[in-house]
């Protein structure tokens, strides 16, 4: 099993991640965070970096580019007993992620604002989010993602009773909930998009 030593945490639902923040930070955890969550776990006393200061790069193009970096998937996504990968994330001086906490804003109640126009709602759409989503599931034999804030508690419970790691079996069933989280994101913004006309440019 892999011990949690290294997680990135974006949160829109800010529900409970302090207080699972401070538990990791006593677990020796390093925590990376994006601004919103960054902002939160700082005001609250918890030490954690700026995602740009992860990278070296700040965010770009009005925030539509700041977790989409080869630091970060590559440290999602390598496989961590392949002798080539391993050799990989020493070259481009990675380091490896073992833990994702994301969680993404409904993309229907954007939708539901009051004149909110098709522009202002696709310029909402998670990219990085979902990425980060993904690249972690895919390799749930090594890292954890947790997309709900009600899966926190339970989380906890088993990293305390197994000194700081997941079982496999937790890790894959964090990772079916993770990919059905991203499908019904997709879900949702195809059937905002087919109530849509085409706009004209």
């Amino acid at each position: 099993m892999t011990k949690i030593r290294r997680a990135i945490l974006s949160c829109y639902d800010k529900t409970g991640i302090v207080d699972l923040a401070r538990i990791l930070g006593e677990s020796q955890v390093e925590m990376i965070a994006t601004e919103g969550t960054h902002r939160a776990l700082t005001k609250a006393g918890i030490e954690c970096k700026d995602i740009s200061e992860f990278t070296g790069i700040r965010e770009m193009m009005n925030g539509r580019v700041k977790t989409l970096h080869p630091k970060i998937h590559a440290g999602l996504l390598g496989i961590r007993d392949n002798k080539l990968h391993v050799e990989e994330m020493q070259t481009y001086e990675c380091q490896w992620i073992d833990l994702v906490v994301v969680n993404l804003r409904p993309l229907n109640d954007i939708a539901r604002l009051p004149g909110i126009t098709l522009e202002e709602v696709i310029e909402q759409v998670d990219i990085g989010g979902l990425a980060m989503i993904r690249s972690a599931a895919k390799n749930y034999r090594y890292v954890s993602v947790v997309v709900n804030p009600e899966r926190y508690s339970s989380f906890v419970h088993e990293l305390r009773a197994n000194d700081g790691t997941l079982t496999f079996r937790t890790r894959f069933r964090l990772a079916q909930e993770a990919f059905a989280c991203s499908a019904k994101y997709d879900e949702e913004l195809g059937e905002y998009l087919h109530r849509c006309e085409p706009p004209e440019y």
